[in-house]
């Protein structure tokens, strides 16, 4: 437990510093101080990040700087976690940085949702496939959030916004000629969501990884 308090302290005050350092370059040295802390000193305590590896220290740096917008949602996201007693996956989590949650944050029913650093409705992770769905599908979007920073969200629901009036546009017109196979649920899925070249990149990753452990 000593152990856990004292990289609770250190890390949330290091996040602290980085973040009070990239908010005063828009004027928000306080708020993204406090981020960047909370952000710390959960991840401190959680044993999360991986000091021992570059990638570790990166995603800190990030996590508290150029990545504060989504970090700041995936605060949201451990705390919907917490309030509906979602089982936190140790395991998956520890040195691993990310957090991961069994339930938490669920927007479709199966689908795992990733925030951020945090990664909620993983589903029963002693499942070899939910856990693969979260080492090889989202952590992807874990470090596409890291890379891009407050690009991704943008990128992100700027694509579903987008594509959403063509698939309906592209339903309605197959409707009319008479084309009943496809929902309108189905065909918007299909564009906004399916289509969508940071999930397409995660399901190749997925896919690559799936297809190195079988052969």
């Amino acid at each position: 437990m000593n152990e856990r308090v004292v990289e609770a302290a250190a890390v949330g005050a290091a996040g602290a510093a980085l973040g009070a350092g990239a908010g005063a370059l828009i004027g928000l040295a306080g708020p993204a101080a406090a981020v960047a802390a909370t952000n710390g000193v959960i991840s401190g305590f959680r044993k999360t990040y991986d000091w021992r590896k570059q990638s570790g220290r990166l995603a800190f740096v990030l996590d508290s700087s150029w990545a504060l917008v989504t970090t700041s949602a995936g605060l949201i996201s451990q705390l919907i976690g917490v309030v509906t007693r979602s089982r936190f996956d140790e395991e998956l989590s520890e040195r691993s940085n990310r957090h991961v949650y069994e339930r938490g944050f669920v927007v479709r029913r199966n689908f795992a949702v990733t925030v951020g650093n945090v990664v909620s409705g993983a589903g029963d992770t002693r499942d070899e496939r939910r856990r693969h769905l979260v080492t090889d599908h989202e952590d992807v979007h874990i470090w596409q959030a890291r890379v891009l920073g407050p690009l991704f969200p943008v990128m992100y629901l700027g694509w579903m916004i987008v594509m959403t009036p063509f698939a309906v546009t592209g339903w309605a017109r197959g409707r009319l000629s008479g084309d009943r196979s496809t929902s309108l649920w189905a065909a918007v899925d299909r564009c906004a969501y399916w289509q969508n070249p940071l999930e397409r990149q995660a399901y190749l990753r997925a896919s690559q990884a799936s297809e190195a452990r079988s052969g």
